[in-house]
């Protein structure tokens, strides 16, 4: 298990963008499972929406790619490197996420060619799926 601070010897994203408060297990290159606590005081609930607060969909992707970054960066010839977004394909939102979830995020690294990757991506709240796809990222 990853704390935040460890998650940060990783991955370069800092508060208020650090999209994921825990490791649960990871496998460099190859697959990493996180988590996020939605919390009611998140900084995006102000506006998105005020009576009704929802993640925004934007948000779920960010934390799915910030996973898979921890994956693709914890491999010995990426330290220090950053892993940017190349495309993000057939992504389908299922269910929405509310303050008190806990979002589980799994990313499983399926191809790798030089720099470029493409993680399938899987975010889930109590075993219900949020969002899934596959996001294509470009080490940096």
């Amino acid at each position: 298990m990853l704390n935040k601070e460890q998650i940060k010897e990783i991955i370069p994203q800092r508060e208020p963008f650090l999209m994921i408060d825990e490791v649960e297990q990871y496998i460099p290159g190859e697959s990493c499972t996180a988590y996020k606590n939605i919390k009611e005081e998140e900084y995006y609930f102000k506006g998105h929406f005020p009576g009704n607060p929802i993640m925004p969909g934007v948000l779920m992707v960010e934390a799915l790619a910030q996973t898979g970054a921890v994956a693709i960066l914890s491999m010995e010839e990426n330290k220090g490197r950053n892993a940017l977004f190349g495309g993000i394909n057939n992504l389908k939102f299922k269910k929405q996420v509310i303050p008190g979830d806990r979002l589980k995020l799994e990313v499983k690294i399926i191809k790798k060619k030089g720099p470029i990757g493409i993680g399938e991506a899987i975010a889930t709240v109590d075993g219900k799926i949020a969002v899934k796809g596959e996001l294509t990222f470009a080490i940096v």
